[in-house]
């Protein structure tokens, strides 16, 4: 008996064909988006879920600076709020401020920036923090101009405005420093 030869084998039609690989890839239930408008790749992606944290690393100290940053900012906010004459009077060695009201509202405000930040420290989205972080380098540079100005104009260096200063150009060289390492790619191992 002679042996029945196999049929010779035939390229499959549907690699080639676009609308049968599109089909497909709507059945597989890949390629199209979700209600958070990402495109899944593939079915896994879908069940482990497209979260980008799983390939960040974090640069080091930079939980620890965060810690610090939200402690600082809570401090600072609360001093503002209940002790507005001793605030004043530390940083500008005077005795005695006219108002107290545009020092409550500097804490209201610091109080604002202070849970932004301790929020920060609990999440690993690679966008929240690098926000996080440039506001934080914002609020510093500002505050650098603005005390810079008013010694300008006062025209009497006071030791604690002065290491004000000083703290804030680290503070804000510290965010930036984190900033810009949370954004950098990681390198391919």
């Amino acid at each position: 008996m002679a042996a029945k030869q196999p049929p010779p084998l035939m390229k499959k039609h549907s690699q080639t064909d676009l609308v049968s690989r599109l089909k497909t890839r709507k059945i597989l239930g890949v390629g199209g988006e979700d209600d958070d408008g990402e495109v899944h790749r593939s079915k896994i992606s879908q069940v482990l879920g497209n979260e980008i944290k799983f390939a960040v690393r974090e640069p080091l100290g930079l939980r620890v600076w965060q810690l610090v940053s939200a402690v600082m900012f809570s401090g600072v906010a609360i001093m503002a709020l209940a002790f507005p004459d001793q605030l004043f009077d530390a940083i500008f060695e005077e005795e005695s401020v006219s108002s107290k009201t545009p020092i409550r509202l500097y804490g209201g405000a610091l109080l604002s920036i202070a849970l932004i930040m301790w929020n920060a420290l609990y999440t690993a989205e690679k966008a929240i923090i690098r926000w996080s972080l440039l506001a934080e380098a914002c609020y510093f540079a500002v505050q650098f101009l603005v005390t810079t100005v008013s010694l300008a104009e006062s025209s009497r260096i006071a030791t604690g405005a002065v290491l004000l200063l000083v703290s804030r150009a680290l503070f804000i060289l510290i965010s930036i420093y984190y900033y810009y390492q949370v954004g950098r790619r990681p390198k391919k191992v």
